[in-house]
């Protein structure tokens, strides 16, 4: 069996084709690391390089990132993470905020990389969150926006983590509002065009530390 297959399936959007060959492959033997590794990575890695303005296609992405979520059920049907040293990241849609499309793909995309995700939802109240942030003590705390009325909500973040002595854990953020700004303007600490600048930017976090 070949992850390949399990790859372009991912790529086509076939979720349906997509779990059958995640089942086949368990089937014969084949773990979830090596097909995270074999498949799931590299097919994340080609809609990476799609992200670009000219190539840029929400319903391509929403469709691979259904067939990942549906996969990674297989993988882990227990919720489990897809690896215990990459880390935990703490996701959430501030308060004010009812869209959570940009979360989910980037929670999508942070399973299929090897990240324990902790989703807070969307309109999550910032105490809400910080409490969560104290309780999993995580790599990051990444928060998505379609409205730029929660941009004084995202300013308050690092502030009250260093309030809670959270100051070490990197804020990210991202969506349609929040990527109008610079890093500086909302006080995190970094910025995404898209799902996939996170999980460089994460991975950078995680190999500076090893």
């Amino acid at each position: 069996m070949k992850p390949a297959v399990l790859m372009t399936a991912i790529l086509e959007g076939d979720s349906a084709e997509a779990v059958l060959q995640a089942h086949l492959l368990t089937a014969a033997g084949v773990g979830a690391e090596q097909i995270i590794v074999e498949a799931i990575e590299p097919a994340m890695l080609r809609l990476d390089k799609k992200c670009t303005a000219e190539d840029f296609d929400l319903l391509e992405i929403m469709l691979s990132g259904r067939a990942v979520t549906e996969v990674m059920k297989v993988l882990y049907p227990s919720g489990a993470p897809a690896s215990s040293d990459k880390g935990t990241v703490v996701i959430a849609t501030p308060e004010g905020d009812v869209h959570d499309l940009g979360k989910g793909i980037f929670k999508m995309v942070l399973a299929g990389s090897g990240y324990r995700v902790v989703d807070c939802g969307k309109d999550c109240p910032l105490d809400r969150l910080i409490d969560v942030v104290d309780t999993e003590r995580p790599l990051a705390v990444g928060v998505s926006g379609l409205l730029t009325t929660i941009t004084p909500q995202v300013r308050k973040i690092k502030g009250m983590l260093a309030d809670r002595g959270l100051q070490h854990v990197r804020v990210l953020a991202g969506g349609a509002a929040l990527k109008q700004s610079s890093a500086s303007a909302l006080n995190v600490d970094f910025i995404g065009e898209s799902a996939f600048d996170g999980i460089h930017y994460l991975n950078g976090l995680v190999r500076a530390e090893r």
